[in-house]
């Protein structure tokens, strides 16, 4: 019994990995950052484009960070993992760039506006920030608006419909009906109905958002076993109490699901309400974008909308292993 308990202390005492004091993979990263940096700058191209030794320069300063990341990450604990992790896609970033830079700015093999060399990207963000700022202004004031609405019109009819059979006997039928319409399919009627353009668009964030966010609240509600009201009846708990303190807590990993899933669908439904019928937003900018064959813009705004959208994605997720900890992981991200 001793042996079998010192070789589990022997196990506990293997100490971890060392960390190596100098990160290669950032290394190679700078390295390859700095070859397109020399790329861009010394290559000759078939014509001038705008900001080249600019983006020269942002690529050099790139390969700069992670040389220097290369030497101090041990000292960064949490930060300095996720580098290291990050090491091959910083790699395979700057031989993506360097492919981009030499078939478009410097070869013209790609036909042109379709395909813009980075230079023109680097130039979008330069030139047309103002713009670009104001779109991102105004899709993230018509999403957090429609998106919280819908949220929460979802939450509340599922609580209701999945606690309440009265209350599903005359929602139910509407949702089965109405809810796997897309959000888009309203387009004609509501942009008519509604006063305004921005309002039609919000509600219509909000009703992509309000139909996953209803049905997986209501299965998480109507999925909790009645074992648990048993035992809170027996301790005196009132309706109002079994609703808030049982029904609610056991059914929020299934609301979590739903809003996710309403997160997404408000995504699509934002970029077609604003290419369709809002002068403004990211949508509206694609769009502008496409008509002046600036497809330079145009990418420029996909990038903005996949890092925006993307960052979104995540912080809902981290709010939820904060508030479900027991649950940290289950759902992947």
């Amino acid at each position: 019994m001793h042996g079998v308990q010192d070789a589990h202390d022997d196990f506990l005492a293997v100490p971890a990995p060392a960390v190596p004091r100098v990160w290669l993979g950032g290394a190679l990263a700078a390295a390859a950052w700095l070859s397109v940096a020399a790329i861009v700058k010394f290559w000759p191209e078939p014509e001038d484009w705008p900001l080249t030794h600019e983006t020269a320069s942002l690529f050099a300063g790139i390969a700069a960070v992670l040389l220097v990341l290369a030497f101090v990450q041990h000292r960064l604990g949490g930060i300095g993992a996720w580098l290291r992790r990050a090491g091959p896609w910083l790699l395979v970033l700057a031989v993506l760039t360097f492919i981009w830079e030499v078939v478009t700015a410097k070869l013209g093999l790609l036909p042109r506006p379709f395909f813009a060399p980075p230079q023109a990207l680097v130039e979008v963000f330069v030139e047309d920030y103002a713009r670009l700022a104001e779109a991102v202004a105004h899709s993230l004031r018509l999403l957090a608006t429609g998106y919280l609405l819908g949220a929460l019109a979802g939450f509340l009819t599922g609580v209701s419909i999945g606690w309440s059979s009265r209350a599903g006997y005359w929602v139910h039928p509407v949702l089965r009906l109405l809810g796997p319409l897309p959000a888009t399919a309203w387009l004609p009627i509501v942009f008519f109905a509604f006063p305004s353009s921005a309002s039609a668009a919000t509600f219509l964030v909000a009703l992509a958002t309000w139909f996953p966010v209803t049905v997986l609240t209501w299965s998480g509600v109507a999925a909790v076993d009645p074992a648990y009201y048993d035992v809170a009846r027996t301790l005196g708990a009132k309706e109002r109490f079994l609703v808030l303190k049982v029904a609610v807590p056991a059914a929020l990993p299934s609301v979590f699901v739903g809003l996710f899933m309403g997160l997404g669908a408000s995504f699509s439904v934002l970029v077609v309400a604003e290419m369709l019928g809002v002068k403004s937003g990211l949508g509206w900018y694609l769009q502008w974008a496409q008509g002046w064959a600036a497809y330079a813009s145009m990418y420029g705004a996909l990038l903005v909308m996949a890092i925006i959208f993307s960052g979104l994605i995540t912080l809902l997720f981290r709010s939820r292993d904060r508030l479900l900890a027991w649950q940290k992981g289950v759902v992947k991200w």
